[in-house]
């Protein structure tokens, strides 16, 4: 369809079709606008109260916007944008924050422990959820947030998983409140559990879910952090396997059914280009200010990707079925740091 040309009191008017890219590109900017502010905003609530991240304000405020009749339908294309597509840029990104000779620092106690505890929760998240009848999409989406980093593998997941965007925003929801309250909860229970600075800092490494929601945790105790990013992030390594095996398991089960149709990339593209990350930074060959600048702009925009994931949670939806999905969660959260302490004590550093 060509440009429609006409003259209007001596002016010549431009009619543009509804399917050019300009007048979809200004349907996004709205949305993205709001997505934009709320994520400054989200920084700067964060910045004022240091028990919060961006990451669990930012959902927050997606959350209120949806549920206060603010995500106007004029807004959903920017941010249906933000929540996918920013997402997955910042996934790739977050493979520059990874290297392969952190699993050489880790250990093999370490790693046994990362390994035991990703396996068990991720297994058996999954079958808590369909011994509570969750669908299989929504157990696996909750299973692989709370085995591996929150938002992210979910996000990672939800491609193959086979759900919709209520499983997406529900497993979201889930891992966000739970990881925030091990913000809260798990530096109280130091003492008591008996785990002295490092211990402690391996386990909320392998147990905590999102990266953001591991650094807060782990500050709060003085001399812990190294330790627990370095186990949080060797989980996150994981993300990519899981997701390409997932991944590659379900296409062999469709190909009888795409025989006759295009069939499916092996493996999400923005994993491949996860695992390229990795990759890259275990070369060393990208200065540190690079990785430092990567590492600003992944977390920014996964702040905002989850502004827009946060619109997709609405809390009716979650009234309905909030009873067995948080009950879900709370049982994965508890399989998760039970796992990770056992594994702490027996087998960590």
């Amino acid at each position: 369809m060509g440009l429609g040309v006409g003259q209007a009191q001596g002016m010549v008017i431009i009619d543009i079709p509804a399917s050019t890219p300009t007048r979809r590109g200004l349907r996004l900017v709205p949305g993205l606008v709001v997505v934009a502010v709320a994520t400054a905003v989200a920084y700067v609530v964060a910045r004022a109260v240091p028990a919060l991240n961006p990451s669990t304000v930012a959902v927050m405020l997606g959350v209120l916007l949806a549920n206060m009749g603010l995500h106007r339908r004029v807004l959903h294309p920017g941010t249906h944008l933000a929540s996918h597509r920013l997402l997955r840029i910042s996934i790739v990104l977050l493979g520059l924050q990874l290297s392969l000779r952190q699993l050489v620092h880790l250990g093999s106690g370490g790693l046994v422990v990362v390994l035991l505890t990703v396996t068990v929760t991720f297994l058996g998240t999954q079958l808590l959820g369909r011994a509570m009848g969750m669908s299989a999409a929504r157990g696996l989406l909750v299973a692989t947030g709370f085995s591996i980093c929150g938002a992210s593998a979910v996000a990672a997941m939800e491609p193959v998983a086979g759900g919709d965007e209520e499983d997406t925003g529900i497993a979201i929801a889930l891992v966000t409140l739970c990881g925030s309250l091990a913000i809260l909860i798990l530096p109280a229970l130091r003492v008591p559990l008996g785990l002295d600075v490092v211990s402690f800092g391996s386990w909320v490494g392998a147990s905590v879910h999102d990266v953001g929601q591991t650094v807060a945790t782990a500050d709060r105790v003085p001399g812990a952090l190294s330790t627990a990013v370095v186990v949080k992030l060797t989980r996150v390594v994981l993300l990519a396997p899981l997701v390409a095996g997932f991944s590659l398991t379900r296409r062999r089960q469709r190909t009888g059914a795409l025989n006759r149709g295009r069939r499916p990339a092996p493996v999400p593209l923005f994993v491949a280009g996860f695992l390229g990350s990795v990759v890259i930074t275990s070369t060393g060959a990208l200065p540190h200010v690079v990785l430092n600048i990567a590492k600003i702009i992944q977390g920014v925009l996964l702040a905002a990707a989850l502004v827009g994931l946060g619109t997709t949670i609405h809390l009716p939806t979650l009234r309905r079925t909030g009873g067995r999905a948080l009950l879900l969660g709370l049982a994965s959260w508890i399989l998760v740091a039970s796992i990770a302490y056992l594994g702490v004590r027996l087998l960590g550093r």
